[in-house]
This record gives structure tokens, C-alpha cells and sequence, in this order.
């Protein structure tokens, strides 16, 4: 298949042409991850976080392909990986007594989200459960519910993630989660 045709049957929310996209370019996106100090996961979730990316903006309709889709992809996993790397780099850097802090304040935070995650719908609870508190990786989370596939229960695990943050700010103010 050529890259106009994998775009426009993209754009169109073509899921098959989604999972050949994946397949296509697995290894070229992963080893990039891995040969920057990146494990084979690290390297999995953010080629699939990228596929993402572009699955949403190809089609919202916003995206206007200036080049081949590999390089495309390509460019947002580096971005991704980078912004990856600089969150690990700050997490090192941080003081002892502030990692204390906030083992304190991340089991306060998880109290809240608990709250919360209970008051979304029975499978954004189960996705973000599985994901967050049992460690499932997203190809079993796809096998428990059914999903036609890890990228569809990627897309799924971001709505409900974006479900939860909307719960959350619209229930406790920042304070709650500072004092």
C-alpha cells in the first residue's frame, strides 16, 4: 500500500489500515526508542502513543501530510521519547526529602483518583484499573475486554483518562491535592 492511500484510508477510521501502520513500521520506531536508553516497553508505548497521535489528528481532519508517514511518526515518537527522557531526568534530580513528600502526597492523590475512577463507567474503571493499579499491559487489557486490538484499547484508555481529569478538577480544587 502507498502512503496516500494508507493516509486516506486513516483519515476515513479505517482500523485495519491502523494495525498495518503498526505492524509496518514496529521496528523502525522501537529500535530508535531502545537505541536511546529505552526499554522494549518504553519503546512499545510510545510508538503507540504516536500512532495515536496521528490516528487523532489524520481523522479530526487537521492534518495536512507534508511527508512520507514514516518520517511523520517518526518525528512524533522522538518528541515523545524526548519529553520521556527530560521527565526522567527531573525525577533524578529531585532531593531525598522530596521524594518522601511526595510518597505522601502520591497516596493522597491516589485516594482522590480512587474516588473517582469508582464514578466513571464500568469500562473505563476496568481499563484504567487494569493499566494503573494491576500493571496490564494494553495487548491484555484488549484481551479482557474484547477490544479488536492494543490500539483500540490505547484510544479507549485515553478518553477515560480524559474522563477521570475532568472528574477530578470538577470535583476537588488544587489545594486539595497540595495540602
Amino acid at each position: 500500500m502507498k502512503d496516500k492511500e494508507i493516509f486516506e484510508r486513516i483519515c476515513s477510521g479505517d482500523e485495519k489500515t491502523l494495525e498495518y501502520l503498526y505492524k509496518k513500521y514496529y521496528r523502525m520506531m522501537t529500535k530508535m526508542v531502545i537505541s536511546n536508553s529505552g526499554s522494549e516497553q518504553e519503546a512499545k508505548d510510545i510508538y503507540q502513543d504516536a500512532l495515536v497521535v496521528f490516528w487523532q489528528k489524520a481523522v479530526s481532519g487537521n492534518l495536512v501530510l507534508t511527508s512520507k508517514i514514516s518520517t511523520y511518526i517518526y518525528s512524533i515518537c522522538q518528541n515523545l521519547w524526548r519529553k520521556e527522557l527530560d521527565r526522567k531526568k527531573r525525577l533524578t534530580n529531585e532531593e531525598k526529602d522530596s521524594i518522601e513528600y511526595a510518597q505522601h502526597d502520591k497516596q493522597e492523590r491516589a485516594k482522590i483518583i480512587n474516588k473517582c475512577i469508582h464514578q466513571l463507567g464500568d469500562t473505563c474503571r476496568k481499563i484504567l484499573m487494569y493499566y494503573y493499579f494491576d500493571g496490564l499491559s494494553m495487548q491484555d487489557i484488549a484481551d479482557q475486554l474484547g477490544f479488536a486490538n492494543t490500539n483500540t484499547a490505547k484510544t479507549k484508555k485515553y478518553k477515560c483518562k480524559k474522563k477521570l481529569d475532568e472528574l477530578v478538577k470538577s470535583q476537588y480544587t488544587e489545594s486539595d491535592f497540595l495540602d
